[in-house]
């Protein structure tokens, strides 16, 4: 668990806080589940004001909800879209005159006046975060030097003013600190009502790598903004990093789906073809029905719009696999199918099931005399659904399984590794595949997926 202290300033949460009264808050941010399904933020509900009646509860209540309001679009990942939903939320956490986010070729987003004047400035601004990877408190003779085109305007190194500019140790001072002592100096900057006079700006990190900066302006800056905004910029920072954990997890899963299509084509597409023609010239009409149903198939198969359907759509593809099938092996293939309407509307992955059919047709028919059985069903488990396949074919070696289930490249069966792995990475390791086979004893594929999970959705 982390923890991420934020200074709340002004009369934001209905708390009355004087000009040099600072006031500190814990945010827990769970991070345990934070890699899958984001990041938690645990608000306890009440019933009335009176839930909340001291000054620290409302004013906790209070930061761990913009918190929260602001996570779900820093999670899109550092870019103009969720920089621009999650700014003014960071802005209210800090309570400065104004907030920017920027990547580390231009400004990304900016919340609070000024941005006409000094929002193009922010990328410049952020250069000590952006170069060198640390906090740096700038005052206005560095700020209007920027906007000058003075790029070497870092003065020696002290932002000490009145002594409000020291930050806590880690926050260092760039330009000169002229004037008296505000944190005001002379400049490019001739409207005496601009709050932006001093600044803030920490490093926003993925990895090692600083791929942004969190900047906040005020009048002047002491050392609780600029701790808070060291802070801040490292809770963006986590964000951050599960954004593109989620990213990764995406492309991977991707990948996965890529080989498993490449992996069924050859396998099907000649089988098909092959029983369509022998109805060209015996059954026209049924080789045209045929035709289309493999018309159908290929289509699902082949889509490009997300990485989830529903078992209904998954059920209605595998319906086109079996007339095609059954075209194949005529009355030597028995199906049946039992599925409670309740789970129909189901998510799971992009082709999780049909392989598993495909699996139980081939090895359950292909290798034994005789009618084959395969029975397919999915029923109604409280928060889950439970989906299974079965055969009775000539079964497999438990070992022969395993290896598959770890993604060894075992004789041809289709997939089967490649399912387990989607599935894990959705859902959980719960989630996997369950096989229960044995030499001459068929075999039974199962898996449990919830019927509601974070990120989980349709495209």
């Amino acid at each position: 668990m982390a923890l991420l202290f934020v200074r709340l300033a002004g009369y934001r949460a209905g708390v009355e806080i004087g000009d040099l009264e600072l006031v500190w808050l814990a945010i827990g941010v769970v991070v345990g589940a934070a890699a899958t399904h984001g990041v938690l933020v645990l608000l306890r509900a009440v019933r009335s004001p009176a839930g909340l009646g001291t000054t620290a509860e409302r004013a906790t209540f209070a930061t761990l909800h913009t918190a929260a309001l602001a996570a779900p679009h820093l999670r899109e990942g550092l870019g103009p879209v969720g920089a621009a939903r999650a700014v003014r939320h960071l802005r209210a956490l800090l309570g400065t005159s104004a907030v920017a986010i920027t990547g580390t070729a231009g400004t990304l987003a900016w919340d609070g006046p000024g941005e006409a004047r000094h929002g193009a400035d922010a990328v410049r601004h952020a250069a000590p975060a952006l170069t060198a990877g640390r906090t740096a408190v700038l005052t206005a003779a560095h700020l209007d030097a920027t906007a000058a085109g003075d790029e070497h305007a870092h003065g020696d190194g002290n932002a000490h003013g009145d002594g409000n500019a020291h930050g806590d140790g880690n926050a260092h001072g760039y330009g000169k600190a002229g004037g008296d002592g505000s944190g005001r100096g002379g400049g490019r900057c001739d409207d005496p009502d601009c709050p932006i006079r001093a600044a803030v700006v920490a490093p926003v990190t993925s990895g090692d790598e600083v791929v942004g900066a969190l900047l906040a302006y005020a009048p002047t800056v002491g050392a609780g903004l600029a701790r808070a905004t060291e802070e801040l910029a490292r809770w963006v920072s986590t964000q951050v990093e599960l954004a593109e954990l989620e990213a990764s997890r995406t492309r991977a899963v991707e990948a996965e789906l890529r080989a498993l299509r490449a992996q069924i084509s050859p396998h099907f597409i000649y089988n098909s073809l092959a029983a369509i023609a022998s109805f060209v010239r015996t059954d026209p009409e049924r080789a045209r029905e045929l035709l289309l149903e493999f018309a159908d198939f290929t289509r699902y198969a082949f889509r490009r719009s997300g990485e989830f359907t529903t078992l209904a759509d998954e059920l209605r593809n595998i319906e086109r696999y079996l007339a095609l099938e059954k075209a194949r092996f005529g009355d030597r293939l028995a199906v049946q199918i039992l599925v409670a309407p309740e789970v129909l509307p189901v998510v799971i992955p992009f082709l999780a099931v049909q392989p598993l059919v495909e699996n139980a047709v081939r090895h359950g028919i292909e290798g034994r005399p005789g009618v084959g059985h395969v029975c397919l069903g999915a029923t109604d488990d409280g928060a889950a659904a439970h989906i299974w396949v079965e055969d009775d074919g000539v079964g497999s070696d438990p070992e022969v399984v395993r290896r598959a289930l770890a993604g060894a490249s075992v004789g041809d069966s289709v997939g089967l590794g490649n399912v387990d792995t989607r599935l894990r990475s959705v859902f959980g390791d719960e989630c996997g595949l369950v096989v229960e086979t044995a030499p001459g004893a068929g075999t039974k594929v199962s898996f449990r997926v919830p019927k509601f999970a974070p990120g989980v959705q349709l495209p």
